[in-house]
């Protein structure tokens, strides 16, 4: 059976616009992105909390759950968020954005991780 893609159409726009850009890490993140949806990265706050430094960028592939907590401010850019998790980012002082987001304001990468599960 031909695999067909995603069928979710941002997911599809959204890997058109990363697959354009030269820089290797939005190739690794098109890659991850392009599986089946039960296959994509998770990853919990903990895991953001024990890995990252204060002030730190993280590009998540995939979706990011508010089990645990953070203790410092970070910029996660993910393809979705759970709203505690949404929640728990911006109360620490960081900022939860979208993968679109990170395109457009991602012009120098010092400080940024990606992460997957």
């Amino acid at each position: 059976m031909k695999r067909t893609g995603p069928t979710n159409v941002l997911a599809r726009k959204l890997l058109r616009l990363l697959r354009k850009q030269k820089k290797r890490i939005w190739r690794a993140v098109a890659e991850e992105l392009d599986v089946p949806t039960r296959k994509r990265s998770v990853i919990n706050l903990k895991k953001i909390n024990k890995y990252t430094k204060p002030n730190e960028v993280v590009i998540v592939p995939g979706k990011v759950l508010g089990l645990g907590s953070l203790d410092h401010p970070v910029t996660v850019y993910a393809f979705s968020f759970s709203k505690s998790a949404k929640e728990k980012i911006e109360k620490a002082g960081g900022k939860a954005r979208s993968l679109f987001q990170a395109l457009e304001e991602l012009k120098e990468f010092k400080n940024v991780r990606l992460m997957k599960g």
